[in-house]
């Protein structure tokens, strides 16, 4: 007498699991797809270009692949210190801001917050060039910081002003210190917040760093200022095509991270 057995269905809440990875893994994807054909674009465009033409010298060392990757480091390393910058003061700050006894204060200092995020890049970049800093990366660096400041301070207070206060007072109950129960308990269930308000400040910096060119600082703005002058918007247009790609890759590295931070069921 034989036995037949019959594997068992996949239950409708495995299966929603399932679809919702799957595109979730389709979507990681796409952001990489772009970016690799917006350079490859970009590349194969150079390539197509008579640059030894008359009257196209100017394109010609624009275009150069040493100078573009030159410029690439220089604008990276705008936005990298800027951020770092950012999160190392703007962390500890918000930190802070969001114990009970900051009381008013916390709010206070978000409202200053929002009066610097509301100023022009351009206008901070350009006012910190007539500072005793003058003109070059460090000016430039400052103003970055300004200008992607508050994200990552407002995501830091209200992170940790989101965390259950019944799961704060379990912590205080089991003989944890304040110090104990904040690295224990509030960072961690803080921190996928706090990571979208980095992310949020990357993409800032990456599309801000292009006005650095005006005060000096280098970067990827300074090939496409140069083309617009001479009207060879076809030049600068690559290049510009070359800061949308970073900043979209940027923005998906760092979302990468926030996936990490949320764990699998966020």
């Amino acid at each position: 007498m034989s036995a037949t057995t019959t594997a068992p269905a996949a239950s409708p809440a495995a299966t929603t699991r399932a679809g919702r990875s799957l595109l979730r893994n389709r979507g990681l994807l796409v952001t990489p797809v772009i970016v690799a054909l917006t350079v490859l674009g970009v590349v194969l465009w150079i390539n197509a270009q008579d640059l030894t033409a008359p009257g196209r010298q100017p394109e010609a060392r624009t275009l150069d692949y040493a100078n573009l990757w030159q410029q690439f480091i220089e604008h990276a390393y705008l936005v990298g210190v800027s951020t770092l910058i950012v999160v190392t003061l703007s962390i500890p700050l918000g930190i802070v801001l969001s114990r009970p006894s900051a009381g008013r204060i916390g709010d206070a200092v978000l409202a200053v917050g929002g009066f610097m995020q509301a100023l022009p890049p351009f206008g901070v970049i350009i006012l910190m060039a007539f500072s005793p800093l003058g003109f070059g990366p460090t000016s430039a660096i400052v103003a970055l910081v300004i200008a992607s400041f508050l994200p990552v301070l407002t995501n830091t207070v209200v992170g940790l002003r989101q965390v259950d206060p019944a799961l704060i007072e379990a912590a205080r109950g089991m003989g944890m210190s304040a110090g104990l129960t904040l690295r224990r308990v509030e960072l961690p269930l803080a921190v996928p917040v706090m990571v979208a308000g980095i992310r949020v400040a990357l993409v800032l910096n990456v599309g801000t760093a292009t006005l650095a060119t005006f005060i000096a600082a280098g970067g990827l703005g300074t090939p496409i200022l140069s083309m617009l002058k001479l009207g060879r918007t076809g030049a600068a247009f690559a290049v510009a095509a070359l800061v949308a790609a970073l900043a979209l890759l940027v923005d998906w590295l760092a979302g990468l991270a926030e996936q990490l931070v949320r764990g699998s069921g966020g």
